[in-house]
């Protein structure tokens, strides 16, 4: 009958991996990749991308209708049609959440209403990350004084920064689709 041998080291470094674990919680990463978040936002549609340099008055007005700094005069909307109609713009905004990024793909439908958020990368804690039935009530909204937290958009326990930065993220993005649309976007 063998013995079975235990190699002290060996438990050590697995009680320490463990205590590592436990102390630095699991981050998140990238979910979705660009094309994979376009194709599930718009099926079977011709997909643009736009290059769009904003103007100091563009950028100006987009912060008077968000109440949200614009960091970027650069911005890139991805234009779906079907059948020559629009069917939505999708726009990605890169963000701070805590002390790490976020990436989230929102798309407008043709009257100005949020039609669908995709968290493409997050790299906070995977405990802060928004649940679908949290982002979820962003659908349909528009651009009002309403679309804030603790008014239409409620906030997510224990993870008020993310709530907050999603929330900020959403106000931005609805302001350069409107101070866009006519102009570069139809």
């Amino acid at each position: 009958m063998r013995k079975k041998f235990r190699h002290p080291v060996t438990l050590w470094g697995l009680a320490a991996v463990t205590l590592l674990l436990m102390a630095f919680p699991a981050r998140g990463g990238v979910l979705l990749t660009v094309d994979e978040a376009l194709r599930l936002a718009f099926p079977d549609c011709q997909i643009t991308r736009k290059t769009v340099y904003l103007t100091r008055n563009q950028l100006a007005q987009a912060a008077s209708l968000s109440d949200v700094e614009t960091r970027s005069a650069l911005v890139n909307p991805y234009v779906a049609t079907k059948n020559g109609r629009i069917v939505g713009v999708a726009y990605f905004d890169v963000h701070t959440v805590r002390t790490l990024t976020e990436t989230l793909m929102i798309v407008i439908d043709a009257e100005n209403r949020i039609q669908r958020i995709e968290i493409i990368a997050f790299h906070e804690p995977r405990e802060y990350l928004p649940r679908p039935a949290w982002l979820q009530q962003f659908a349909g909204q528009q651009l009002d004084d309403e679309l804030a937290l603790k008014r239409k958009i409620r906030n997510m326990t224990g993870a008020t920064l993310t709530a907050r930065a999603v929330t900020d993220a959403i106000r931005r993005v609805m302001a350069l689709h409107l101070t866009l649309k006519g102009t570069l976007i139809p």
